[in-house]
């Protein structure tokens, strides 16, 4: 049956008039990249965090930028650093193969904000970044809705305290800046640049509403579900949307048209490419 599911999915991708990957944090565990799956999974990766008892969702809000900056950019700027200097699995190569082979008529929707796929060679024109960017910066207190590149270098980071010496500042009003990423409780982020990615998303869906389209969802949990939803969703109520979902975990689909294939994110794009070998 495995192998079955991976030949359908390989006969599906080539018979694809256009491509929409869609990919959660499951993506960048094949390139040495956290999942913070848990507590115990975040803990591990941060152990002075640990110590503190808090979790992700305590981390990945904007109120710790306020009440503890050092702490805060200490977090961030060391997956800032981490993500800098990731190199993408494999998995990504075959992918930007796979849409090459489509005349590029591709888009790319991630939770993800380690700006992995763009390193990888995909054009950021077809990305669309539901939770922001951490290569993006803005205001802590939105100043303006300005939203910057981050052009600094490494920003050094005591990590027994998991504290960063140094802290970037707004370059309007030069109080502090923090990252233009989605987080939880956010009332502050500024979405200019989200929302501009999703309207060119909406013009390609709308270039392709009569193509037949496949949905390849890379790493995509039910914890945070934005993704996941989206293919679900897509795929149930269009009639040539075809949802192709690969993770190790979590590979259950409820259209009998899909396919889930329990594998992990390199191995799985891996299979379908080859279609089996």
């Amino acid at each position: 049956m495995f192998k079955e599911k991976i030949s359908m999915a390989h006969d599906i991708i080539n018979d694809a008039e256009a491509v929409i990957i869609t990919a959660g944090a499951g993506m960048g565990v094949d390139s040495g990249l956290p999942d913070f799956r848990g507590n115990e999974g975040f803990w591990r990766a941060y152990p002075p965090i640990a110590k503190l008892g808090y979790d992700f969702t305590q981390m990945a809000n904007p109120v710790l930028f306020i009440n503890n900056p050092k702490f805060a950019w200490g977090f961030y700027g060391h997956r800032l650093n981490l993500y800098r200097s990731t190199i993408p699995h494999n998995g990504f190569k075959l992918l930007l193969d796979l849409v090459k082979q489509k005349e590029n008529n591709y888009f790319i929707l991630t939770s993800n904000v380690d700006g992995q796929f763009q390193k990888a060679g995909f054009n950021e024109d077809k990305i669309y970044e539901v939770h922001g960017s951490i290569h993006y910066l803005q205001c802590t207190h939105a100043c303006t809705e300005s939203i910057w590149r981050n052009h600094l270098d490494e920003i050094k980071i005591d990590m027994d305290k998991l504290e960063a010496q140094t802290l970037p500042r707004c370059k309007n009003c030069k109080e502090l800046a923090r990252p233009n990423i989605l987080m939880f409780g956010d009332g502050q982020f500024i979405n200019d640049r989200t929302d501009e990615q999703n309207k060119k998303f909406h013009n390609w869906r709308f270039k392709n509403k009569d193509k037949k389209i496949v949905i390849i969802e890379i790493g995509a949990g039910s914890a945070i579900s934005t993704i996941r939803n989206f293919g679900d969703k897509l795929s149930n109520f269009e009639k040539n949307v075809t949802l192709i979902r690969i993770n190790p975990r979590e590979d259950e689909v409820y259209n009998p048209d899909n396919i889930g294939i329990a594998l992990g994110g390199e191995k799985g794009i891996k299979k379908i490419y080859y279609g089996n070998e």
